[in-house]
C-alpha cells in the first residue's frame, strides 16, 4: 500500500522521534561519533608500566627505563632514562661491545710455550716459559681440556727431551692487578670473583667437599678438586653428634694462600660442597705443565717459578721462539658462554684483552704514552667507542668489565642506545643469540615461562643487593623489534611482595605482548612517556 505523502512524513517523524528518544536514553546522539566510556578503554603500554612502577612499595626505590624501536629509532617508553643507575652485570654488554670492536668476533686467544733459543740435540739451554695471553676458557673448553698434555706433546714432537733451566709460568701479559677496580675484598675468595689472570686455568675455581669424620670428635674430611689447587690448608672442622646443626666456615684472607676451615659438621650427614677462587692460577697452571712434561718424557732440571705484574719476566727474551701453542674458541663463542652464565672471569679477561690491543694500537701511532693498567686501556677504548656512537661520557661511568663494582654507573638511555647500535653491526645477530633467552637458557632459563616474553626476550640480567636490572631485545606481538633497559635500584621487596625480578619480568612481558605504539612524544626529564598502544 502506498501512503499519502503527508502520512509518510508523519510516520517518518514519529520513527525518528522514537530513535532519538532511545539514543538519548543510551547517551548517544544520532550522527555523532560513538565514544566508549573510560572504563572500556584499555590502558596504554605506558599506563600499564606506570601503574606497576608507581605502586607505594616503590616509594623509596628508583626506576629507570628506556625502550627504543629498532625499526624507527623512536622512543617507545621512557622513565628517568637519563638518570645514572648501578647496572650490576648488565655492564657486561659494554664489555662485549668494546671486545667485539677491538678484537673482532673471530679472534682466538693463544696460550704458548716460549723459549729464548732453539732445541739442539733434544736439549734446551735456558728457561721454558708458559706464557698466558688471557684465555679464560683454558682447561674447560673441549679443545683445551687437556691443554698441558697438548703442549707437552707438541714439545716432544719437536724433539725436546731435556730442559736445562726453569719452567716459568708467566702471567705478565696483563699489566693489571688480579681483581677489577672496585671489587670488594670480602668477595675475592668467592667463585664469582676469582683472580683475573693472563694465565687462567679451569676458570680459576676449586671445588671443596666437606664430609663428616668417622664419628663425633673426629676431624672432618676435606677433598679438593683439583686435588692440589690450594697448597696450604688449616682444617679445624670437627664432627659433632648426629642430627646436630652443621656450621662449616671457609676463609682465606685477600692475598694469602692459606685456607682456614673451621666449625662443625654433624656425624653421618651428607657432604657439603663449596666453590672458591684459586689463589694463584699461574702457579697452578705451571704445576700442570710440569707434570705433563714428566708424562711425556721431558726432563726439567730447574724449578717452577711464577711471574705476575708488576714484575717483569727476566727470562723472556725480546724475540722468543714459540715452541707450542693451543688456541681458545673464537671471541664470539667466549662472549656467548660468558653472557649466558654471567661469568665474571670471562668478561674481565676480555676487557683486559681489549685494553692490551688498544694500548698496542695507540703506541704504534703515538709512541709511549706513560703507564696505565690494561684495565684502564680497555675502559679508555670503551669510552672512545661510546663517544663515536653518540653516548655522552657522563651517561656511562664504567670502571671494570663485570658489574661487580658498585662504582659503575650508567643511564638506561645509554644502555638502550648501545643495544640499538650493536643490533646494526654485522655481528649483531650473533650477539643477540649470545644473550640469555627468556624461559630457555642462561640466567633467564626459569624466568618468564608461558608468557609472550618466552623464547622472545634476549637480555642480560644484572643483580646484586638492592640492584635489579635487565637489558636486551624483545619483539612486540605485531613484530616490532625493541631494545630496552630496565633498572631498579635501592629496592628490597617488603614481606609478601613479589620479588624484584618478577616486577622487572612483568615489564618485559608487557613489551612482548604490546602492539606497535604510535609515535612517541618527547618527555621532559623524569616524566614518563605514554605512547598509544
Amino acid at each position: 500500500m502506498i501512503l499519502p505523502q503527508r502520512l509518510l512524513c508523519r510516520c517518518t517523524a514519529v520513527l525518528f522521534g522514537m530513535a532519538l528518544a532511545m539514543a538519548s536514553a543510551a547517551g548517544q546522539v544520532p550522527g555523532a561519533a560513538s565514544t566508549p566510556s573510560p572504563a572500556a578503554i584499555a590502558p596504554s603500554l605506558g599506563e600499564q608500566i606506570d601503574g606497576l612502577i608507581g605502586q607505594p612499595r616503590f616509594a623509596g626505590a628508583d626506576w629507570g627505563i628506556s625502550v627504543i624501536s629498532l625499526s624507527s629509532g623512536r622512543t617507545v617508553y621512557s622513565h628517568h632514562a637519563d638518570q645514572l643507575f648501578q647496572p650490576a652485570s648488565t655492564v657486561k654488554l659494554f664489555t662485549a661491545a668494546v671486545t667485539l670492536s677491538e678484537l673482532g668476533p673471530d679472534y682466538r686467544i693463544p696460550t704458548r710455550v716460549l723459549a729464548g733459543g732453539e732445541i739442539r740435540h733434544g736439549r734446551l739451554d735456558g728457561a721454558l716459559i708458559l706464557y698466558g695471553m688471557g684465555d679464560p676458557t683454558l682447561g674447560v673448553d673441549p679443545a683445551t681440556f687437556h691443554w698441558a698434555d697438548q703442549l707437552a706433546e707438541q714439545l716432544a714432537a719437536k724433539g725436546l727431551r731435556h730442559v736445562h733451566g726453569d719452567l716459568v709460568a708467566d702471567a705478565t701479559y696483563f699489566a693489571s692487578p688480579m681483581m677489577g677496580s672496585g671489587w670488594e675484598a670480602t668477595d675475592l675468595q668467592s667463585w664469582f670473583a676469582v683472580p683475573t689472570s693472563a694465565l687462567s686455568v679451569g676458570e680459576n675455581q676449586v671445588e671443596i667437599t666437606v664430609s663428616p669424620g668417622v664419628g663425633a670428635g673426629a676431624a672432618a674430611q676435606l677433598r679438593f678438586d683439583p686435588a692440589d689447587a690450594i697448597p696450604a690448608v688449616t682444617n679445624d672442622v670437627m664432627t659433632t653428634a648426629q642430627r646436630a646443626r652443621s656450621d662449616v666456615n671457609l676463609y682465606r684472607a685477600p692475598g694469602d694462600n692459606m685456607l682456614y676451615a673451621f666449625g662443625s659438621i654433624a656425624a653421618k650427614s651428607p657432604a657439603q660442597n663449596y666453590k672458591l677462587a684459586l689463589p694463584d692460577p699461574a702457579q697452578f697452571a705451571g704445576r700442570q705443565l710440569q707434570q705433563a712434561l714428566l708424562r711425556h718424557g721431558i726432563q726439567l732440571d730447574g724449578k717452577l717459578t711464577t711471574v705476575h705484574w708488576p714484575r717483569r719476566d727476566t727470562a723472556l727474551p725480546a724475540q722468543p721462539q714459540t715452541l707450542a701453542e693451543v688456541l681458545s674458541p673464537p671471541v664470539s663463542e667466549i662472549l656467548g658462554r660468558g653472557l649466558k652464565r654471567s661469568q665474571n672471569l670471562y668478561l674481565q679477561n676480555l676487557l683486559l684483552l681489549a685494553g692490551v690491543k688498544a694500548q698496542a694500537d695507540t703506541e704504534q701511532r703515538e709512541g709511549s704514552t706513560g703507564f696505565i693498567t690494561s684495565e684502564r686501556w680497555g675502559i679508555r677504548a670503551m669510552r672512545q667507542m661510546l663517544e663515536q656512537i653518540g653516548i655522552a661520557p657522563t651517561a656511562s661511568m664504567i670502571e671494570e668489565g663485570t658489574g661487580l663494582s658498585r662504582r659503575n654507573l650508567a643511564t638506561p638511555n645509554a644502555m638502550a642506545r648501545l643495544l640499538a647500535f650493536l643490533a646494526g653491526q654485522p655481528y649483531g645477530p650473533a650477539l643477540m643469540q649470545a644473550l640469555p633467552v627468556a624461559g630457555v637458557d642462561g640466567t633467564l632459563q626459569w624466568r618468564m615461562r608461558n608468557t609472550p616474553a618466552a623464547n622472545n626476550v634476549h637480555a642480560k640480567t644484572g643483580s646484586m643487593s638492592f640492584v635489579h636490572c635487565l637489558a636486551g631485545y624483545v619483539t612486540t606481538s605485531d613484530g616490532e623489534p625493541l631494545a630496552f633497559a630496565i633498572m631498579l635500584n635501592n629496592y628490597d621487596p617488603p614481606a609478601g611482595a613479589p620479588s624484584a625480578t618478577k616486577d622487572i619480568d612483568q615489564i618485559a612481558e608487557l613489551l612482548a605482548g604490546s602492539r606497535s605504539p604510535g609515535k612517541a612524544v618527547a618527555a621532559s626529564p623524569g616524566v614518563a612517556t605514554h605512547p598509544a598502544n
